[in-house]
């Protein structure tokens, strides 16, 4: 089976690896366009890329598929190398009908959640800041909705209560890796049903934004732990900034004399939240300074008690 594969970033390289050492044949790798990093504003290569190139892989990185000359040199290329099959994995761009109709096997995707809950853009993010159990990864037919298209296979993982979105995603990455190949093979075989998605339970996952960060510690304990460790919190301490990598929920003696956001444990680094509950910060980040562990940061740093988060 001849395979023309679509990806850029870290999350869909162990699937290109699978491939890469697979039986079957990926003639061709589409990614998004280098992008400009660091000081020096050096051209890096997408994760994709730099995987493809060590494969020896054509790659072809189209600002667009969808308008103007790169979409058409890209359907035409396409059209040349007629792949039997499509695999798109965090590709980054949305496939027009032309190239979705175009191979033998049409076009399938690898998504990081349990359709039809959390189509979209930030599965991963949105499962842990809800504080899901169980998450997975599905692969599905696409078609010209988003996410929208018949499943195809599903694998189902638990999160861990103190999981950071990091460690579920590099997991994620390797189970929707195993999950490829085997959609291929059971498509290659006709031994998949495809099922249709139910709409009515769908939900989305929309990008996430900076502001959803911000520890508001009028909130439960458990909501900003879900936050911590699905997308990274940030608060302010004495008016600097301070980024919470890691945390965990413990109870607070006498809570009910602190405010929301007082340090009720200058030695734990145990912040009292709207619920009663403290959240003890494990890893943190000040403004100016590298990331390190909290006992770190307290060896040379002294907290006021009475101290108050986020003023």
């Amino acid at each position: 089976m001849k395979i023309v594969f679509m990806g850029t970033p870290d999350f869909a390289v162990p699937c290109l690896c699978n491939l890469a050492e697979s039986e079957y044949e990926i003639a061709a790798v589409f990614t998004q366009p280098d992008k400009p990093k660091g000081r020096g504003y050096k051209m890096i290569p997408t994760p994709v890329k730099a995987a493809s190139l060590e494969y020896n892989i054509p790659v072809y990185q189209p600002l667009s598929l969808r308008k103007g000359d790169d979409a058409s040199n890209a359907l035409e290329m396409l059209r040349e190398t007629n792949p039997d099959l499509i695999v798109v994995v965090a590709y980054g761009q949305i496939l027009p009908k032309e190239i979705l109709d175009l191979p033998k096997y049409g076009c399938i995707n690898i998504h990081a959640s349990l359709l039809p809950s959390y189509r979209g853009a930030a599965p991963i993010q949105w499962s842990v800041l809800n504080g899901e159990k169980v998450t997975g990864v599905t692969s599905m037919l696409m078609a010209e909705g988003l996410d929208t298209g018949d499943m195809l296979l599903k694998r189902e993982t638990e999160i861990g209560e103190n999981e950071t979105v990091s460690s579920l995603h590099d997991r994620l990455s390797i189970i929707g890796a195993e999950l490829l190949i085997d959609t291929i093979k059971g498509i290659e075989e006709g031994s998949i049903i495809p099922e249709v998605q139910d709409d009515s339970l769908s939900s989305y996952a929309s990008r996430i934004t900076k502001d959803m960060s911000e520890l508001d510690f009028s909130k439960s304990a458990k909501e900003l732990h879900n936050i911590i460790r699905g997308i990274t919190g940030f608060t302010t301490l004495e008016g600097k900034r301070l980024k919470v990598y890691d945390s965990r929920i413990t109870k607070i003696s006498n809570a009910e004399m602190f405010e929301n956001g007082t340090v009720a444990d200058t030695n734990e680094f145990i912040v009292k939240c709207g619920d009663g509950m403290g959240l003890k910060f494990y890893e943190i980040q000040p403004e100016g300074k590298k990331r390190m562990k909290t006992e770190d940061y307290l060896r040379g740093k002294k907290i006021d008690p009475g101290t108050i988060l986020g003023k």
